[in-house]
């Protein structure tokens, strides 16, 4: 059939598309309605159309191509990568290695104790029987204080006579990124990594560097400012390198960007897709002419910020939406976080669910087989261009401070972070930023998970962490709280309050007591003494809480807590009745229950 159908329809004119918008909207302002405004800023419109790709740069470059906008990559493969613990336990780490690659694992890395001296003979040990033509290796929290790592792989190779140009290992070397905490002299940091890459030469597939934008990400930054601070710090590498006599496109060659994958999934695929195109022409800029010297290497791990404890098995999907963003971005390697990694140190079943969501995307739904599927995407290409022009200006005024290092030691670039994620934290106290069985829709049953103490959750810095500390806190106290829904009145209005107001109370591990809806207001008070709880909460529509709610402040004596679930035009005339308590959808929901617990005694 090769009738064109559409044609029998008449072009819609953008106007038209508004002019009807504005019209259904009825009255209720556009941009408050349908612009999205994100954490960085910038406005995101409801749609777009084919008129808004016309000024974009770039988008009739294809994979492979410079800038990079569709990826370095004529494929979409990426490889599959899950670390290990290393100190001390090497013969272990190598068969928790051997047992993954047999089941589909691509990348190995093994993580080390900050400065601990590694000799020879564990590199053979932790090494033994990893063909390394076949597999790409990571060696992480070696730092630059110490280059024994470095020197007994690459002595490993050489007594294993095997040809480095098939070598894939990458060391997490970051003398600047770690000079912030003013604990090494840098100078010699940056004299030891230009040594160090002099001694890799003959490995065009290793590279040394790590420039984290996930440890920035840890912090609670926001996608901008993850890349933008991740692109000053890499482009200070590059300088200040050639400034020790390395070629600047040998120092770029050497930097893998390291960066967190997180939970705003069109978010998350135009970032890669901007921080790849700003890092060539970045790199153009500085003088490097050949533009497979241009290409940014990425290695994306899912977002340990946003992953929770309590109703942990839902990491397994935010772990699953981060990993389709990375893939369809496309980046060089992906780790999944296990589901289980904010509580305690994975175990094999937990590894084989992570490992397995990349399998998945892989072999079932065949993620690898299309280079940039969000090509031409109007959405995300104009995302894409947001971002960009966003990290493009923050880039400039990190470079106007001093670049990386002079903006950080002022103290501009921890205070930019800060103030993100004290916003990202009131976003989630107030319910803005969603974190499901956390600050919304909580297992009302569930009990913390066992090994879980309140010294965990003091050394995490989660988003979760908060609400987790309030709802163990709950359980600590061995009060066993309970909270009763009085439901009266309107049907639909006492059943979607009680809702609302359960699965608020059920956030701090309060029990909840639900009703479906009382004759009379004495039943429901008789009711909720006799329950035996400390709150109960009003549940009905505005207009019946003016009589209503005095009458079960009376009937309840002033034994419980009394809240009213909603804003009620008569608000004011209540509290001058000294009913002081409400809960809405305005409440900032971690302030207003920690007050409960307070009032409670835990």
């Amino acid at each position: 059939m090769t009738e064109k159908l559409f044609t029998e329809f008449p072009p819609v004119s953008t106007q038209e598309w508004e002019t009807q918008i504005i019209r259904d909207l009825k009255g209720a302002d556009y941009e408050k309605k349908l612009v999205w405004k994100t954490l960085e800023g910038f406005s995101v419109r409801p749609y777009y159309r084919t008129e808004d790709l016309k000024d974009l740069p770039y988008l009739n470059t294809l994979p492979g191509e410079f800038p990079y906008l569709r990826g370095t990559k004529t494929v979409n493969d990426w490889l599959i990568h899950q670390t290990f613990h290393a100190t001390g336990r090497y013969a272990q780490a190598n068969r928790e290695a051997h047992s993954a690659l047999d089941r589909g694992l691509e990348s190995v890395g093994f993580r080390f104790k900050e400065n601990c001296a590694v000799s020879f003979d564990d590199i053979k040990v932790l090494l033994n029987g990893i063909y390394l033509p076949a597999v790409e290796i990571s060696f992480e929290h070696c730092g630059t204080s110490r280059t024994d790592i470095l020197d007994a792989f690459i002595k490993y190779v050489q007594d294993n006579k095997i040809d480095p140009g098939q070598v894939r290992a990458r060391f997490d070397f970051d003398p600047l990124g770690r000079s912030m905490d003013g604990d090494m002299s840098l100078e010699d940091s940056l004299s030891r990594l230009a040594e160090c890459i002099e001694k890799v030469k003959d490995f065009p597939l290793l590279r040394i560097i790590s420039v984290s934008g996930y440890a920035i990400h840890e912090k609670g930054s926001g996608i901008v400012q993850e890349l933008a601070f991740a692109l000053a710090l890499a482009s200070e590498y590059v300088q200040r390198l050639s400034a020790k006599g390395v070629n600047p496109s040998v120092a770029a060659a050497a930097i893998q960007f390291h960066f967190a994958v997180g939970s705003n999934y069109f978010m998350e695929i135009a970032k890669f897709r901007a921080g790849r195109m700003f890092w060539a022409l970045q790199l153009r800029e500085m003088g490097i002419a050949s533009p497979d010297k241009c290409r940014m290497h990425i290695h994306a791990v899912t977002s340990p910020w946003n992953q929770t404890i309590y109703d942990m098995y839902v990491n397994l999907l935010r772990g699953t939406t981060q990993a389709m963003s990375a893939a369809i971005a496309g980046v060089d390697s992906l780790e999944v976080l296990s589901f289980d990694s904010a509580l305690r140190d994975s175990d094999p079943f937990s590894r084989r669910l992570a490992r397995n969501i990349q399998i998945i995307l892989k072999e079932e739904a065949h993620f690898n087989k299309v280079a940039d599927p969000a090509a031409g995407s109007y959405y995300v290409e104009n995302l894409t261009a947001l971002i960009f022009g966003a990290a493009k200006e923050l880039f400039s005024q990190t470079l106007e401070r001093g670049g990386y290092t002079g903006a950080y030691q002022s103290g501009w670039i921890p205070s930019l972070i800060e103030e993100t994620a004290a916003l990202r934290m009131r976003n989630i106290a107030t319910r803005k930023e969603i974190l499901l069985g956390v600050n919304q829709y909580p297992d009302f049953t569930e009990k913390a998970p066992r090994g879980l103490s309140m010294e965990i959750l003091e050394k995490t810095t989660r988003g979760a962490t908060a609400f987790e500390k309030m709802r163990f806190r709950t359980e600590l106290s061995g009060l066993y709280p309970k909270a009763f829904m009085l439901t009266f009145g309107n049907l639909a209005m006492c059943r979607a309050r009680a809702q609302f107001a359960s699965n608020f109370f059920a956030v701090a591990g309060i029990e909840i007591i639900d009703n479906n809806k009382f004759a009379s207001i004495e039943e429901g008070v008789r009711a909720a003494l006799a329950s035996g709880a400390q709150i109960v909460v009003a549940c009905s529509s505005d207009e019946e809480y003016a009589q209503a709610v005095p009458q079960i402040a009376e009937g309840l004596g002033g034994k419980v807590i009394l809240v009213v679930a909603g804003e009620p035009a008569c608000k004011e005339e209540l509290i001058a009745r000294g009913i002081t308590h409400f809960i809405s959808v305005r409440s900032n929901v971690l302030e207003t229950l920690s007050q409960y617990q307070q009032e409670l005694g835990i």
